[in-house]
């Protein structure tokens, strides 16, 4: 019999179960495909900056004629602290210019200079007094919480015109992490080199690419919040 019980009602159809997205889904692949590609342009973008801060402005390098040994410099155990508590001793006038600081050069006189820092804690110096022993630690389990916080969220957008900042925002952080826990993998600190200041009045905390990535990200995130929350549509 079709359509029909043996009593002649008619028999409900059963709805099919609702579709649901596999680890091997295409359009699953092609979104973390697409997160990861741009994390992955920014981490290499981000390291290749700081092996030349390190070139440029740092010793670290010095004797040292292939990339492969220079690598394993950078990434390798660093040297013990000096007096300074830096691992990687700053050159000295690295252009020439006696006014510039060991490990830096004055780009403006009233604002901004490029000097290589070495930064323990989090971003824009966050935490860098706590002990290593609970530093280490509580940094890498951010960081993984973060890479599975901001994958899972990315694979719950739906592609739309009003999720374009979050589109955008959420690799940047992404990549922005990676960044940063790379070096923390690698050496325990974080290069820095970026210093933004007001003359004698204020100094901003050193930061990198990847400190500058999460903050534009983050920024993208929060415009993305106040789109989609105006164009809601009311209950």
């Amino acid at each position: 019999m079709t359509g029909s019980s043996a009593e002649g009602a008619p028999i409900e159809p059963v709805p099919a179960p609702a579709p649901r997205l596999g680890l091997r889904d295409p359009a699953l692949l092609r979104k973390v495909a697409q997160l990861y590609a741009v994390a992955l342009i920014l981490v290499l973008v981000d390291q290749g900056v700081k092996y030349d801060v390190v070139d440029k402005l740092t010793t670290r390098f010095d004797g040292l004629a292939t990339v492969s040994e220079r690598l394993a410099a950078l990434y390798g155990t660093p040297p013990p602290q000096g007096y300074d508590g830096l691992h990687f001793r700053p050159r000295r006038a690295p252009r020439g210019d006696p006014n510039d600081p060991p490990g830096g050069v004055i780009l403006s006189q009233c604002c901004l200079m490029i000097r290589y820092t070495e930064n323990p804690g989090a971003a824009f110096g966050l935490f860098r007094r706590f002990p290593a022993s609970a530093r280490g630690p509580l940094f890498h389990l951010v960081s993984i919480g973060a890479v599975v916080l901001i994958t899972f969220y990315f694979l719950r957008l739906s592609g739309s015109r009003q999720e374009r900042w979050a589109r955008i925002g959420l690799p940047l952080v992404l990549g922005g992490a990676l960044g940063n826990w790379v070096d923390r993998l690698a050496r325990g600190f974080v290069i820095d080199f970026i210093e933004a200041h007001w003359r004698e009045v204020y100094s901003w905390p050193s930061f990198n690419v990847a400190d500058s990535a999460i903050v534009v990200g983050v920024a993208l995130l929060v415009i993305d919040g106040f789109v989609r929350k105006e164009r809601k549509p009311a209950a």
